[in-house]
């Protein structure tokens, strides 16, 4: 047997074997941890099938670094994509007004259902987020950055009043999880995977609001900052979550201490942000009517 052909056979598959692999492996793993167990015979056989899944995936890094530079240097959309800043903002709020409608439509469905205040809030939070975004994509689908500012700062200001009605959801957000009137079980893996989704939607918020303020566009960064507001909700959400999933030990009374002392800090901060918009826009007005 030609042992060197079969390593680099077991090693180098061709690449919609690696593809593919890897991603059907956890698959199984995890629905083997969730329904057999850690310690099953057939879980553990998928472990090992996933973790040869990843060393296929490694293995094939340098292949993966060429592709995305030669997309960078050579594909002509995402050239597009890359240097039309306008584009960019429109695919980002009509995206997000698109998932937001949608959410807020199935909430009313099932506070409607069940009569519950829960639902009636999450409706109401992603309705105020839809609308936004909703407001600031009817600007910037016909003009470019600082090309119409006054109605830029109109509707800069808009949405900071927008988020200050957010603050009445937000605030039964924070009592439901206090005084536990609502209860959200995740099971540990998808605890964890919703804390690296939220701390990287945390952090590209950050970032895009710091990028973004060099357009000097009212519009680009008033999308922006609603980005942020909602990965911050986001960390209030996630912030349940952990404590329900593995903060069993520290006691009722440490749980509700820390739901309540995030819940007013996300508040505040979300208030904050809508006043400051709220300020800096109607200065900014009674600037240019002068």
């Amino acid at each position: 047997m030609d042992w060197k052909k079969i390593g680099k056979a077991l090693l180098f598959p061709p690449p919609p074997v690696a593809w593919l692999l890897f991603p059907v492996a956890v698959a199984l793993m995890l629905f083997g941890m969730l329904t057999r167990g850690w310690e099953d015979p057939l879980t553990i056989a998928f472990c090992a099938l996933s973790f040869y899944g990843l060393v296929l995936v490694c293995l094939r890094i340098p292949d993966i670094i060429r592709f995305v530079q030669k997309v960078r240097r050579e594909n002509k959309y995402y050239l597009l994509y890359k240097n039309d800043v306008q584009l960019r903002i429109n695919l980002s709020l009509y995206t997000a007004s698109f998932f937001n409608g949608a959410y807020a439509l199935f909430h009313l469905c099932l506070g409607l259902w069940h009569h519950s205040a829960w639902f009636y809030a999450m409706a109401g939070y992603y309705l105020l987020l839809g609308l936004m975004r909703l407001a600031l994509v009817r600007h910037t689908r016909r003009h470019a950055a600082g090309e119409d500012p006054r109605t830029e700062w109109k509707k800069y200001r808009f949405c900071g009043w927008l988020l200050l009605a957010m603050n009445l959801a937000l605030a039964v957000f924070t009592l439901y999880f206090v005084f536990r009137i609502r209860v959200f079980l995740h099971h540990e893996i998808t605890t964890i995977a919703m804390a690296a989704y939220t701390f990287s939607a945390l952090t590209m918020a950050i970032v895009n609001v710091v990028r973004y303020r060099k357009y000097e566009s009212p519009a680009y960064s008033a999308a922006k900052s609603i980005s942020l507001v909602s990965a911050i909700v986001s960390m209030l959400v996630l912030e349940n979550a952990l404590l329900t999933a593995f903060g069993k030990a520290d006691g009722e009374a440490f749980r509700q201490i820390m739901l309540g002392a995030s819940g007013a800090a996300v508040i505040l901060t979300v208030q904050g942000i809508a006043l400051y918009m709220i300020v800096n826009a109607s200065k900014k007005l009674r600037i240019n009517n002068s």
